[in-house]
């Protein structure tokens, strides 16, 4: 949480980092930061307490708000790789085109778009009737171990949870791929190695979070229902859900210079010069 909300501070503060790329970062760190404060709570206090139990509207709640920031990563993702598309391919277009109407669009609709989904969603898991075995085989209210216990009929939630997951995932992935593809075009067609490197470095922060978030999610979700496997789904949901918000600091403050640059000034030198 201490290294997303430092990237907030340092994308408001610095005026060397008032841009399109910088904004979504910071949408992207304020979204880690609340992932956290969704999950971790819950899951220290079992560890610290042993206390295990969590009721049915406490549950729905957690998945309700896990379901609308997995949803709102995906899709700002998809406009971060889209911004680094217009930036490396249309350099000369890029201000024109990436404004600040079309940046709030995209966030805006990030936002808004997985606020609906995730209700909707949560609103149809409400409807079930959970009254046979009460042992999710999850450390959170994922989906599918919580609609497993149900006892009622569950062929509706999960129809329109396929749907609207698919609707939200796949385009976005679609774009996401898309946009990368062009940009490594772009790069290999630029006849300097320096050029090569200057381009490859305005998108390799981004391209290592994609890989590594999309990744996990495809195993998790795509992959076949098989018991042996959900131990190491478990393990695969802590790095979406835990690993990727501790490590997105990292990755964009050690690989990006104009972070660097910026933590030096407003942090560093001040806490350098303090005693002098």
């Amino acid at each position: 949480m201490a290294g997303n909300f430092l990237i907030i501070v340092l994308v408001v503060t610095d005026q060397h980092l008032h841009t399109p790329m910088y904004f979504f970062l910071g949408n992207l760190s304020f979204l880690e930061t609340c992932y956290t404060s969704t999950l971790l709570p819950r899951m220290l206090a079992t560890f610290l307490t042993g206390d295990r139990t969590i009721s049915i509207t406490g549950c729905l709640t957690q998945f309700y708000f896990f379901g609308f920031l997995v949803t709102s990563e995906c899709l700002l993702l998809s406009s971060m790789s889209f911004d680094r598309y217009l930036a490396i391919c249309k350099p000369l277009h890029y201000a024109t085109l990436m404004n600040h109407k079309l940046c709030i669009i995209l966030a805006a609709g990030s936002w808004i778009t997985a606020l609906l989904v995730s209700a909707i969603i949560t609103f149809f898991m409400a409807q079930s009737i959970f009254c046979g075995p009460n042992e999710i085989n999850h450390f959170f209210c994922d989906f599918t171990p919580v609609i497993k216990l149900s006892c009622s009929d569950t062929y509706l939630v999960e129809f329109v949870t396929t749907l609207l997951a698919s609707l939200c995932t796949f385009p976005s992935s679609l774009l996401t791929l898309m946009s990368y593809a062009c940009i490594i075009t772009t790069i290999l067609g630029i006849p300097s190695t320096t050029g090569k490197k200057k381009a490859f470095s305005t998108c390799s922060s981004h391209l290592i979070v994609v890989t590594i978030y999309y990744g996990t999610l495809m195993v998790v979700y795509i992959s076949p229902r098989n018991d042996k496997l959900k131990n190491l789904n478990k393990v695969l949901s802590l790095f979406y859900t835990v690993l990727t918000p501790l490590a997105n600091p990292l990755i964009y403050s050690l690989r990006n210079k104009e972070v660097k640059e910026a933590l030096k000034k407003t942090v560093i030198k001040p806490l350098a010069f303090t005693g002098t």
